[in-house]
């Protein structure tokens, strides 16, 4: 593959999610906010993404946790106001990092005015802004698993929400809502904003028949079955939107199907989305066999159309990946290795590059109903309590050993996790064949997942062990450790042997191309 033929931004960075109540409080309110986020933008500038993907920040009763928007063009004063936005687009793009919003087109909060006018009454101009029937369904919504149906007592119908009741659908079928939120699009791309992470992209295209379905019956939710062809109408008219700014804007879909093939097909003939998060890697194991087969799922199901992976571990709505893994520090860093090396855009969640595990919560400090507190736990800046959120009380309690973890502490440590991406981002940065080049599994080990990166004159060789034992791994030519997710033997030639749990990237001995 010609590095020249892949020169668009969203190929060649890691992207960082951004989830901003708890990544930096710049009032002492305990609440992370957009002037906290812009005085921490170095921090991401050093740690070596070229992209930030912002979770909800509009106005929002926060009922599930800004998802429910009742403003789609302001800030919630939460957060900030419109005016700190516009600062955080111009202070990231003067430190060459490109800004993602989070777009969430299929529902929008109860308090919306949109819906306070659909549900004022039956010949509202705006009824069939939402999704109204005299019966329900047996359809059943996310989080909590009940109907996905709510009885409005004023109009006497009940409307659709595929999550909470106060998430109502919107109908993409009326044209009146495409232009609505058409607008929204053009609101934040006119104001600079890179692209958007589109929520749940995969529900907007409603079955027009409303027929009950087989599965629900056995408890399965539409979040994960609702996938209808009108899904990609909408996507093509917003895609057709997007293409017309300048400076390769992108669209990343939330496609939340467990099914590779399926995924795919949201990247439609290049005129849908640009990339879409692929979810079985968030569900698997700490287990070879298990990433194996998700990669050789990705590199066929993808490669046949020439789309473009992406990769994640975690995320807002998942359990970190440390805690995922047992709680074991060596697996999350030969987790990083692997995550940095694929072919495709890395995801990464903020506070991963810490090795943080999930908050515990109990019943006092439970926030969200569909008990995903674990991950979105206030970053630890400093060592010392309060770890830098000064004022009052973060919202949620700090992830365990907070004050080892704080980033304070593990960038004065060489072997931290912090600086294991520091390294990894720069590798992949300065090495054409790690952000652009072909992968070819290797043969190996059963424990072990090898494969060889290569772009033009540039190659890398990726090896994880798995395993708690150290096993051969044999190459031809004289290889040198480049990255060692434990730090042991960098920049030593290869001995053919890999420690257990041990992540490695190899360059050739004398290329020029070297980190």
């Amino acid at each position: 593959m010609s590095a020249t033929q892949n020169l668009t931004w969203w190929k060649n960075v890691a992207i960082y999610q951004v989830y901003p109540r708890s990544f930096a409080d710049g009032n002492g309110d305990g609440i992370g906010d957009l002037p906290g986020l812009i005085a921490r933008l170095d921090y991401l500038k050093t740690l070596g993404v070229g992209a930030l993907w912002l979770s909800p920040v509009y106005p929002s009763p926060m009922c599930d946790a800004g998802y429910d928007i009742c403003d789609y063009t302001d800030i919630d004063p939460l957060f900030g106001r419109l005016a700190d936005l516009d600062q955080l687009i111009s202070e990231a793009h003067k430190r060459g990092l490109k800004l993602l919003m989070d777009f969430v087109p299929n529902h929008t909060s109860d308090q919306h005015p949109w819906f306070i006018e659909s549900r004022a009454s039956r010949d509202n101009p705006k009824r069939d802004w939402y999704l109204w029937r005299d019966q329900p369904n047996n359809w059943r919504a996310s989080i909590d698993g009940g109907s996905a149906w709510t009885w409005d007592e004023g109009s006497q119908q009940y409307y659709l929400h595929f999550f909470l009741p106060q998430q109502p659908d919107l109908n993409w079928h009326n044209p009146e809502v495409v232009e609505a939120m058409h607008n929204v699009l053009k609101f934040w791309l006119d104001r600079g904003v890179d692209g958007f992470r589109i929520d749940v992209v995969h529900c907007v295209g409603k079955d027009p028949t409303f027929a009950d379905d087989p599965r629900c019956m056995a408890g399965e939710t539409m979040v994960q079955i609702n996938d209808q062809p009108y899904s990609h109408e909408v996507l093509r008219g917003l895609r057709r939107l997007v293409d017309h700014y300048p400076g390769d804007r992108v669209l990343i879909g939330e496609v939340n199907i467990r099914s590779t093939a399926r995924v795919a097909a949201y990247y439609g003939a290049s005129d849908e989305l640009h990339m879409s998060f692929n979810f079985p890697p968030l569900d698997a194991p700490w287990d070879p066999v298990v990433f194996r087969l998700c990669i050789r799922e990705v590199e066929r199901c993808l490669g046949e159309q020439s789309a473009w992976p992406t990769w994640a571990l975690s995320n807002h709505d998942n359990s970190r990946i440390r805690s995922r893994y047992g709680g074991s520090l060596a697996r999350t860093n030969a987790a990083a290795v692997m995550l940095l090396s694929l072919r495709g855009t890395p995801f990464i969640f903020q506070g991963d590059e810490l090795a943080l595990e999930d908050t515990q919560v109990n019943a006092q400090t439970r926030v969200d109903p569909g008990g995903r507190d674990g991950s979105r736990a206030p970053l630890p800046w400093l060592a010392q309590t309060p770890h830098g959120w000064s004022g009052t009380a973060p919202w949620l309690p700090f992830p365990p050993e907070a004050e080892a973890l704080a980033v304070e502490t593990q960038e004065s440590a060489s072997d931290s996790t912090l600086n294991l991406y520091r390294r990894l981002l720069h590798c992949r940065r300065e090495s054409t064949a790690l952000r652009l080049g072909d992968w070819q599994e290797l043969p190996s080990h059963p424990q072990l997942l090898a494969y060889r990166r290569h772009c033009e004159d540039d190659e890398r060789i990726v090896c994880i062990n798995f395993d708690a034992a150290e096993h051969a791994f044999v190459l031809t030519g004289e290889w040198i450790v480049e990255v060692a997710s434990d730090r042991h033997g960098e920049d030593q030639p290869f001995a053919g042997l890999v420690a257990a749990h041990q992540a490695l990237i190899l360059r050739q001995k004398g290329s020029a191309h070297e980190c």
